[in-house]
């Protein structure tokens, strides 16, 4: 199906057909889908103890992420690295991270550090991120680069995913030349609630231009982006922002619940029930996206969906070597 296929009539109204307020149902409180069990076994211990002999930090860890449990256990482990500081020179109403002007210097040794701890953990699926680095000439954009390039040299197995701020122009193109295999941006929210939860100099369009220019200057990769639900937005105004992302070219989609970090936050204005975050799915599928994760539980970095991009990425690895062979 292209970019431009319309929707199809059945899934929309499947996804609009509950129209609740959960939150208000609820009287504030986490309704019980959102309830998940303490993490623990083998596999999460040895990786946990890893981090903290390597020295590196887990978005897993710092954000509390609930589906830490599930993603750090097994053959097909995934995880997510912070880099670049844990200092944002952006305010977004959403996130916890500490805001700052100028933040510290990046460690010149962070990259190889990166492929080192990846190398030791030998995680199937590891995703980069960072804070955004606006006090940087490049936004942080060849820092990212050499931490593709080492776990690249050291872990070749690992498929590497780079959730990135919104990169466009040179910054972007330097990224793009370590040829992460999945490039993420997150949009976020809907159109009409950027400026009411994302930093003012975030915008829509502008996380649009990133994902196309990104499948531009590295056709080879795979695109994602993730939009939270929750916050007020409409079904129509979620409709309307899979259809731009579709429409972009963007090749993964997730939509999962906000859940407020403290009260100094953007409230949470619905808790979405898992039927209508099925029925989310079922639309992204009809759109045309090659995988789309929705539910309550569901994060921008999701085992499940990381799982599935591990697989094409594997694909897309063995024709481009088939091709090479061939010449």
């Amino acid at each position: 199906m292209s970019p431009d296929t319309p929707t199809s009539t059945s899934s929309e109204a499947r996804a609009r057909r509950v129209p609740d307020r959960a939150a208000e149902a609820h009287g504030g409180r986490k309704p019980s889908w959102l309830k998940v069990p303490l993490p623990g076994g083998e596999g999460y211990k040895r990786l946990k103890g890893l981090t903290r002999e390597l020295k590196l930090h887990t978005v897993c860890e710092e954000a509390r992420c609930p589906n830490i449990g599930e993603c750090w256990k097994g053959e097909h482990a995934t995880m997510t690295i912070m880099v670049l500081g844990d200092e944002c020179t952006r305010r977004c109403r959403f996130c916890a991270v500490k805001t700052v002007q100028q933040a510290a210097p990046p460690d010149p040794d962070e990259p190889r550090h990166v492929g080192e701890g990846i190398a030791a953990m030998n995680p199937a699926y590891v995703v980069i991120t960072s804070v955004d680095r606006d006090d940087l000439a490049d936004g942080g954009a060849g820092h990212y680069a050499a931490c593709i390039r080492e776990i690249r040299a050291r872990s070749p197995r690992t498929v590497v995913e780079t959730l990135i701020p919104d990169y466009t122009g040179a910054n972007l193109a330097a990224l793009m030349d370590a040829e992460p295999d999945v490039l993420a941006h997150n949009v976020e929210v809907v159109d009409r609630l950027q400026r009411k939860i994302r930093d003012p100099r975030c915008s829509f369009d502008r996380s649009l231009d990133t994902l196309r220019e990104a499948k531009a200057l590295c056709p080879q990769a795979f695109t994602k982006s993730s939009i939270m639900l929750g916050l007020g937005e409409e079904h129509e105004e979620v409709v309307e922002a899979m259809q731009r992302l579709r429409a972009a070219g963007v090749d993964f989609l997730t939509l999962g619940q906000y859940l407020r970090p403290t009260p100094n936050h953007a409230p949470v204005i619905e808790y979405v029930t898992p039927e209508r975050f099925d029925a989310y799915e079922r639309l992204g599928r009809e759109m045309g996206f090659l995988y789309t994760a929705s539910g309550p539980l569901v994060r921008s970095s999701y085992k499940a969906g990381e799982f599935f991009a591990a697989r094409l990425v594997r694909e897309r690895r063995a024709q481009r070597g088939a091709v090479n062979e061939g010449n």
